[in-house]
């Protein structure tokens, strides 16, 4: 496998970090996604639960540089179909030189096995993404037999603006993210995702790699509870949890522009609590909370087809679409099919 004999390839591991983050701060000087990383970041996804460094990763090199790299993210459960998540990139000065359809060849090999491992009886897909502004990306992909299936956009606020008015609705009350909450927040955000497009739930492992992560900002996280302590429900008799927004801030992107930056991370309501301005009210108070904390900016990334109205809720307190984002998918295995 491979495009030139004289690039070098192996598996990422600690020793390659300021490697990788070389390569990072390339392809952002290139594409402009407002992507930053720090070497904690990086730490943070080799720890990642669900990955395999030593067997579903490649960093192709050229001398010392790293060029290219890719890696395999399981998804928590395989409804219907086992989604493998590939993630990676081209350095600019390498791309048209083969090494993106390499990488993509190697997933593809490397996946079967890592799938069948945690999923024997379900279908395999490779589910990747590429900017939608990115033409040699999308042709890429298409080449490989791999369609465009969703779209997701990437949108920002500037904190310095006005927010609106939007308050909590009567007997719902907000309150802090702690530790002893976290539970309430995990199967909230576990119910409010289940009729998403290609999500899957948070397990308890996955969870605390994110609520335990270097970027995960708790004092800027909130969960809406209804019914008090009369109900006995929820951590503290807080009464029965319906709504959550969590935020993280990555250290990296305000050391590069100088600017703090909240990313919500999640956004998610219960179905008894839609419809109640329960999530909006929720983020208003997150972005009121950062904006005094100092942030300048907020940002998030949305489903453009989300079935709960989720692009027309950000647009309502202020935010805007700043780049676009398309699932890309492609079925490589059955079971029947030979291995």
């Amino acid at each position: 496998m491979g495009t030139d004999a004289r690039f070098d390839r192996r598996p990422i591991g600690v020793e390659q970090i300021e490697d990788w983050l070389e390569l990072l701060a390339a392809v952002e000087a290139e594409d402009r996604v407002d992507e930053h990383h720090g070497a904690e970041d990086l730490h943070a996804m080799l720890a990642d639960p669900y990955c395999d460094f030593p067997r579903g990763s490649l960093a192709v090199y050229d001398g010392e540089r790293m060029i290219g790299y890719g890696y395999l993210k399981a998804r928590t459960a395989a409804d219907q179909v086992h989604e493998f998540y590939y993630l990676g990139a081209v350095h600019p000065a390498y791309r048209g030189r083969g090494v993106g359809a390499e990488l993509l060849a190697w997933a593809e090999q490397a996946a079967l096995p890592l799938h069948r491992e945690r999923y024997p009886d379900r279908p395999l897909s490779l589910y990747s993404s590429s900017l939608a502004r990115d033409t040699a990306a999308a042709a890429l992909y298409e080449a490989h037999g791999y369609t465009a299936a969703r779209w997701f956009h990437g949108m920002t606020r500037d904190l310095t603006k006005p927010l609106p008015d939007l308050p909590m609705p009567d007997g719902v009350e907000a309150r802090r993210f702690t530790a002893e909450r976290s539970e309430d927040a995990r199967l909230v955000r576990n119910e409010a995702f289940r009729d998403h497009w290609g999500s899957t739930e948070s397990t308890v492992e996955s969870w605390a790699h994110m609520t335990e992560g270097p970027a995960f900002r708790p004092e800027l996280g909130f969960i809406a509870y209804e019914g008090g302590s009369a109900t006995g429900e929820g951590a503290d008799g807080a009464g029965e949890a319906l709504g959550i927004v969590l935020a993280e801030e990555y250290a990296a992107h305000s050391e590069a522009t100088g600017e703090r930056d909240l990313y919500i991370s999640l956004v998610g309501t219960r179905r008894q609590g839609r419809k109640r301005g329960i999530a909006s009210a929720l983020l208003v108070q997150a972005l009121a909370a950062a904006r005094e904390a100092g942030f300048a900016t907020a940002s998030l990334g949305v489903d453009a087809g989300s079935p709960t109205g989720a692009l027309g809720l950000y647009e309502q307190v202020g935010f805007t679409v700043k780049d676009t984002w398309v699932a890309q998918l492609k079925p490589l295995w059955q079971p029947g099919d030979p291995a």
